[in-house]
């Protein structure tokens, strides 16, 4: 029996982690059945031409209606399999001093549960996707957008001075109709994964800023283009992570006025829940030893001063000694030309304990 979560909440989620509430194969991020084993390169120089976009759409877990969005859109596919590189290269950026690291070991798991971690992949895969989404329209990579609607300048005009607007509108339109619509449910869960999906787009959406170029003779302002230009993802990492320190845990209230049900979490600062926190249900497991959740962190490279404590969770860790090789001593020789010597040093190496 089907459930009545929404179909947004409910794409976001891997079949073989919610049986119980779906039977409809999902693709999105790193909360999508992907191997992820070998990770896409950037976005090629050339846009896919012929067949070969829908060779990689059948290639790809999606839904019927996901599949045929992408038949009908030579350059989604691409944008699709960039965004899991740009999720997955984000989140172990910014976990990496971490003692969950944003391991694959386990992401299964790990999603059927609503732990911090579980709302941090949501929310950097919507961004991801968001994100990936633009690019490709201001790039010209898909035939059914272009640039951001920037008043005072034609799509061809844009191209040619190199001023193409990212088209987060259209991105954020598309990666709507991509999921699902939206339908209000009294599933607690689906709320939490649909609200947390929601600080994803609104991370992008923060990071959008107005560039201009000036035109004119010697480089004056005579004529000024502008346009609307993205932050780099890492930027929209960076907020993510932070929005993971401060989490809140919520839980499920009936609005006295509306009689709906609604996210509620305590008072920080004055403040009710705000639609920018990342929220869960239950707290994380310690991610020391390994479980179904993570491998631990028995073996993980630390900081003896900084990480080495906490990473290790009080087993201890081991030293060794390595050699490496830098370049040193260098000098600038005429015209244009830099000679460098090799040095090679001993340093420590710190690697947290298994027991």
């Amino acid at each position: 029996m089907r459930s009545r979560l929404p179909r947004t909440a409910c794409l976001l989620r891997v079949i073989a982690l919610c049986i119980l509430l779906s039977h409809t194969a999902a693709y999105f991020g790193l909360t999508g059945r992907e191997p992820l084993v070998l990770l896409p390169g950037p976005f090629s120089s050339e846009p896919h031409t012929g067949k070969a976009h829908l060779k990689q759409c059948e290639q790809m877990t999606l839904t019927r209606r996901q599949k045929r969005l992408c038949r009908r859109e030579p350059g989604l596919a691409e944008a699709l399999r960039e965004s899991v590189r740009l999720s997955l290269l984000e989140c172990r950026y910014q976990f990496r001093n971490e003692r969950w690291n944003c391991s694959l070991d386990g992401r299964g798991s790990l999603l059927k549960r609503a732990f911090k971690e579980t709302a941090f992949l949501l929310a950097v895969s919507s961004a991801a996707l968001t994100h990936a989404l633009a690019k490709a329209c201001s790039s010209g990579r898909m035939e059914r957008c272009t640039c951001d609607d920037s008043p005072g300048i034609q799509h061809r005009e844009a191209w040619q001075w190199g001023v193409c607007g990212d088209n987060l509108k259209y991105s954020t339109k598309f990666l709507k109709k991509f999921l699902g619509q939206k339908r209000v449910s009294k599933d607690l869960r689906a709320q939490v994964d649909t609200h947390n999906i929601n600080v994803g787009i609104w991370a992008v959406k923060s990071g959008l800023k107005t560039t201009c170029k000036c035109h004119g003779v010697s480089g004056s302002c005579a004529v000024r283009t502008c346009w609307k230009q993205l932050s780099p993802f890492h930027d929209t990492g960076r907020l993510l992570k932070y929005r993971y320190d401060t989490s809140v845990r919520v839980l499920s209230v009936t609005n006295a006025a509306t009689g709906e049900t609604e996210l509620a979490g305590p008072r920080r600062h004055g403040q009710s829940l705000r639609t920018t926190d990342l929220v869960y249900l239950e707290d994380s497991p310690s991610f020391c030893r390994p479980s179904r959740y993570s491998p631990g962190t028995g073996g993980r490279s630390c900081a003896k001063d900084t990480s080495c404590q906490s990473l290790c969770c009080g087993r201890g860790y081991n030293t060794a000694m390595r050699l490496t090789s830098q370049s040193c001593h260098c000098q600038v020789r005429w015209c244009c030309h830099v000679e460098c010597q090799t040095c090679v040093r001993e340093e420590e190496v710190y690697t947290c304990k298994n027991s």
